[in-house]
């Protein structure tokens, strides 16, 4: 195996766009977390590069120059590491047990023991895509998901920010209905479809790239009775107007990927766009939240 090398920078939030771009032409993989801070101005973001090989520092720092040209801030500092040869996806197969998260029981497809019944089995492999079941705020989009089960059937489900699709899954599984998975990562798009052809779900879920709700075909296919987004708070306040709007009346939105300090400033985007704040699942320090659309008198 090869040694694999690890390019980390933190930028303020309105110069993460151009380093994004400048760095993802450099990296096998380009993950961007956003820091939180106090205060109500968007704070710091990091990103993280994972290569295959060494990366050319001449490139490196041509790359991030001209980023922070762009950005109009000076040249912020920029660690690269060595991190030996791993094999990355034997690690996540073996750091994901079978989970069992409500009616959902996810497994990836390395484990071969009988699944329990009364379950809804989902083989998930999240090799290059987010999404195991393991993350807090995956497993509080799955209880929510369990919860609103119970409230009766959705006709029509949007995944905003697939990941591996598993969200998407589970709503299939549950209501045979029709799901449109979205990502703007084409390989989480890829990942996506894989795991819906091997649940045999192929039928329910399609798989689509896009940014947000950009593409005209995620607007099409709605209105949704239920929108899945396990994104970052940033983004999910940002689509709040977009996502209101494609929301039947009476819909729900499943709203994760934020910690719970953040709680305030996304459900004040959806609260202004008319929705109403229904369920909260405080998992640790993250939060899913569940808000709905009024429905028609």
């Amino acid at each position: 195996m090869a040694d694999t090398w690890r390019i980390e920078v933190v930028v303020p939030a309105a110069a993460e766009p151009a380093f994004e771009a400048a760095l993802d032409g450099l990296c096998d993989a380009l993950l961007c977390f956003e820091i939180d801070t106090p205060g109500p101005r968007p704070g710091l973001w990091r990103l993280e590069g994972l290569c295959e090989r060494a990366p050319d520092p001449a490139r490196l720092s041509t790359a991030v120059a001209l980023a922070a040209r762009a950005a109009g801030i000076a040249e912020p500092p920029v660690s690269v590491e060595r991190l030996g040869p791993r094999d990355w996806l034997a690690e996540n197969l073996t750091s994901f047990p079978p989970l069992d998260i409500g009616r959902f029981h996810l497994r990836g497809s390395h484990v071969t023991d009988p699944p329990p019944p009364g379950r809804h089995t989902l083989i998930v492999d999240a090799a290059t895509a987010f999404g195991s079941g393991e993350h807090p705020t995956t497993r509080g989009c799955l209880l929510a998901l369990d919860d609103l089960a119970r409230r009766g059937r959705s006709a029509r489900v949007l995944d905003m920010g697939c990941g591996t699709g598993v969200l998407a899954l589970a709503a299939a599984a549950q209501w045979r209905c029709p799901v449109l998975a979205v990502d703007n990562d084409a390989e989480s798009v890829r990942v996506a479809r894989h795991n819906v052809r091997r649940n045999g779900l192929a039928a329910w879920v399609r798989g689509l790239r896009s940014d947000g709700f950009r593409d005209a075909r995620v607007r099409a296919a709605g209105p949704y009775d239920l929108i899945l987004a396990n994104i970052l708070a940033r983004p999910l306040a940002g689509m709040s107007r977009s996502a209101a709007a494609a929301l039947a009346p009476g819909g729900r939105i499943v709203l994760s990927g934020l910690l719970a300090t953040q709680e305030a400033r996304v459900a004040t985007a959806y609260r202004r766009q008319g929705l109403a704040l229904e369920r909260r699942y405080p998992i640790e320090e993250w939060m899913t939240l569940v808000m709905r659309r009024p429905a028609r008198s």
